[in-house]
């Protein structure tokens, strides 16, 4: 971004203004954050229980309801097995590694956590099929992890499974810059392999707060969404082709680098999404886009939620193929930023509050063509009227360099961090029609108040407007409370699958929402899904637990 165009379009005479546009940025409001992973840096942040939270972490843990099926239990004929299969450095078990095995066996937040005796670590393909088929012969669970973060408990395991963890495979295998086509084994980190990609101009169509630690195959296994949906649609739309390793170690080579391919079946899409519950992914084909040269980034306050849909439909029309991403959040998930950075210089960017905040990020390939467009939006959003006199964006700044960018989206991307140090965390992902998302978010409130919990909870909205997707997070400000857990399921579900939306937008189902999935699918598509897990996974080794009941 040049900084004379974004001066030019911030105080010039063509009205921007008018709407409380920047003429200059102050660089002390926001600080450009590091690298850290999500997982890392809540890792290092205290948790602000108050006095009732009980503070052994042993007392937040939560086990899943599910009564251990009756599998194997691990024994040391298995860890010798391991150990010739995989060598040392591919086993952990009980006994010297406990701080390390307590690390695959608990979730980033802390919610969930289990009992595993042994972690494994293959460095191929062939490895994990040799562990799959002994496992599988044994009648061994097996829970398939990658970065391990996960909001859904998906990646831990539930009692006392054997973790399949993929962090050492690592390797970007092949990219064609021609046709843009990538081939990675599954445990590469996705910052990293972005990082490869943008070495030589492209990008990973995905973006993620976890992105320093999640790896791709358990992106792919997520069918992870993020910030820029709107722009390169679902990863599912851009994996090209899966190798997958089945409970009995069959491998499935799926991995084509083909576009089109009308064969048959479409065989990749069985693992897209399926939470390692059919089979554990080990390599992708994944078509990547040229990375943009022209970013622009602008931040806004709006009036209501009214506001907050009308600007996202002004951003649509006016800057068309170059609107690569549209967030909200309302000032409850600003506030709570603000708080967690106090003292660090950091403060609100906009001189009023106000009760809505519209994130908008452009991409392309010329940087003039897109300043213009941005340029005419704002112009229209300062003559648009919404409700009733107010145009539709009521004050903004529009970020002058990529460092100023970075420092804006910390504030959209730093909230669900910000909500779970300050507290007990209940975290909702769900999508609803457009004009009903923030409807979830009022009625929440709403019923916190009447059932006695507002003194000690506060909620926030926010999320991914291109895709209608809302993060809900309510925090308990005393730690862990069951009562209002309670309170919240399954009304939240509920009321989510009376507004015709989904109960996962992007977070899946994990250990968390199995008794719900009935609320977004038909009895029919569920009774399929348990005849593909019978059919691939007629054990039930692969993730017990989760995702189907």
């Amino acid at each position: 971004m040049a900084a004379q165009h974004i001066f030019r379009l911030a105080g010039s005479a063509r009205g921007c203004a008018s709407v409380g546009c920047r003429a200059t940025w102050r660089p002390s409001l926001l600080r450009a954050p590091g690298v850290a992973s999500r997982a890392a840096r809540i890792a290092l942040q205290p948790r602000a229980f108050a006095a009732a939270a009980t503070p052994s972490s042993s007392s937040w843990s939560t086990a899943s309801t599910a009564a251990r099926a009756p599998f194997a239990e691990l024994q040391p004929a298995d860890l010798a097995f391991f150990r010739e299969k995989l060598g040392e450095a591919g086993v952990l078990a009980d006994g010297a590694e406990e701080d390390e095995l307590r690390k695959h066996n608990r979730d980033w937040m802390g919610k969930w956590e289990g009992r595993s005796r042994c972690v494994l670590k293959p460095a191929s393909t062939a490895e994990v099929a040799d562990v799959l088929r002994y496992c599988n012969s044994r009648g061994l669970a097996i829970v398939p992890q990658g970065g391990n973060t996960g909001l859904v408990g998906g990646s831990v395991p539930v009692h006392d499974e054997v973790v399949l963890s993929l962090l050492r495979m690592t390797s970007v295998e092949a990219f064609d810059e021609r046709s843009g086509i990538v081939t990675v084994q599954s445990g590469c980190v996705l910052e990293n392999l972005d990082a490869y990609l943008a070495e030589r101009g492209f990008m990973v169509p995905l973006d993620l707060g976890s992105k320093g630690t999640c790896t791709i195959g358990g992106n792919a296994s997520t069918n992870a969404g993020g910030l820029r949906y709107l722009r390169y649609g679902s990863l599912r739309g851009n994996i090209l082709g899966v190798e997958a390793v089945l409970a009995d170690g069959t491998v499935v080579d799926s991995l084509s680098s083909m576009r089109k391919d009308n064969t048959g079946y479409g065989l990749p899409q069985l693992f897209i999404g399926s939470e390692g519950t059919l089979g554990v992914i080990t390599r992708l084909t994944l078509l990547v886009p040229a990375r943009p040269t022209a970013i622009n980034l602008a931040f806004f306050g709006v009036r209501s939620y009214e506001h907050v849909q009308r600007t996202f439909a002004l951003a649509r029309t006016k800057l068309g193929e170059v609107l690569s991403a549209v967030e909200f959040a309302d000032r409850a998930a600003i506030d709570f930023v603000l708080d967690r950075e106090a003292g660090t210089g950091v403060r609100d960017p906009l001189e009023q509050r106000y009760p809505f905040y519209v994130l908008i990020e452009t991409s392309g390939s010329d940087e003039d063509h897109d300043t213009e467009k941005l340029h005419r939006f704002l112009e229209a959003a300062m003559e648009a009227r919404g409700g009733e006199a107010d145009p539709v964006v009521q004050d903004g700044i529009v970020a002058a360099d990529r460092a100023q960018a970075k420092a804006i989206w910390r504030l959209r991307e730093g909230i669900s961090d910000a909500m779970t140090v300050a507290g007990y965390v209940y975290k909702y992902d769900v999508s609803l029609p457009l004009p009903r998302m923030y409807e979830l978010v009022e009625a929440t409130r709403a019923r916190l108040e009447a059932e006695g919990f507002s003194e000690s909870t506060r909620a926030a909205g926010y999320g991914h407007l291109g895709d209608s997707n809302l993060h809900l997070n309510v925090t308990s400000l005393v730690g862990r409370d069951d009562r209002l857990l309670a309170s919240l399921e399954p009304w939240l579900f509920e009321w989510v699958a009376g507004a015709k939306g989904s109960i996962s937008a992007e977070h899946g189902i994990g250990q968390c929402k199995p008794e719900f999935l009935h609320l977004s699918k038909s009895s029919s598509a569920i009774d399929l899904m348990k005849l593909l897990k019978r059919t691939l996974d007629p054990n039930g080794i692969l993730n017990p637990y989760k995702v189907l009941t």
